[in-house]
């Protein structure tokens, strides 16, 4: 993750909602969904673009908005329905913080979004631990959660399954691409393999290890 981008061109990503009817089916409310924590940098607005790739905005109105920052013409619109479709309780895990819910949230299909806000400092985490990891480990409270973000390291995979009780993925994604189909259905998998059975209480997911999905490396 970082910080707010510089100003590129647009680039468009296709977009295939994958189905997840175990999942869903078996958890609804927003207290018995994992978490979705989600960085804006990198996953949504993707560093790397291809020419050929190019989107136009959709309206004048788009290109009036966009115009004061062209970073906002990499976002991609589908994304947004995508995200709510995997059923989590998303969360921005941003730099962004509250500024999302205006900026980005509108321009991807999201409504407004609960922001961690981080601590000023980010001094005390251990040698290689990025700075958001044990800050987002408390904020998930030991619900399962799912983690986006595209500077995830193997160890911030081995600090949250040492410290995290609850199943976690930590999913790295290629900063020059964005979130694709690969990994949404990455996070499908993952979401019905941990998915509550059928009769069992609220919350009582399968224990299946902490997932060291990611895509685009193995640290």
């Amino acid at each position: 993750m970082v910080g707010h981008g510089r100003p590129q061109t647009a680039q468009g990503r296709e977009c295939h909602s994958p189905a997840t009817p175990g999942y869903r089916a078996a958890v609804t409310s927003a207290a018995e969904r994992p978490i979705l924590f989600l960085d804006v940098d990198g996953p949504l607005i993707p560093f790397g673009m291809s020419s050929s790739r190019l989107q136009a905005p959709a309206s004048d109105s788009q290109v009036s908005l966009d115009q004061g920052n062209p970073l906002f013409g990499r976002l991609e619109p589908g994304l947004g329905p995508r995200l709510t479709a995997l059923g989590c309780h998303l969360v921005w895990a941003s730099t962004w913080m509250e500024e999302a819910n205006q900026a980005v949230a509108p321009r991807i299909g999201l409504p407004r979004l609960p922001a961690v806000e981080w601590p000023d400092a980010h001094a005390g985490s251990p040698r290689g631990l990025h700075w958001k990891t044990r800050h987002l480990v408390e904020w998930a409270n030991r619900r399962p959660f799912i983690w986006v973000d595209v500077e995830i390291s193997a160890v911030d995979r081995l600090w949250v399954a040492a410290q995290h009780p609850g199943p976690s993925l930590l999913h790295r994604v290629d900063p020059t691409k964005g979130l694709v189909d690969a990994d949404f259905s990455a996070h499908a998998e993952w979401l019905h393999a941990v998915a509550p059975r059928r009769g069992t209480s609220t919350g009582a997911y399968r224990r299946c290890g902490h997932a060291v999905v990611s895509r685009s490396d193995r640290p």
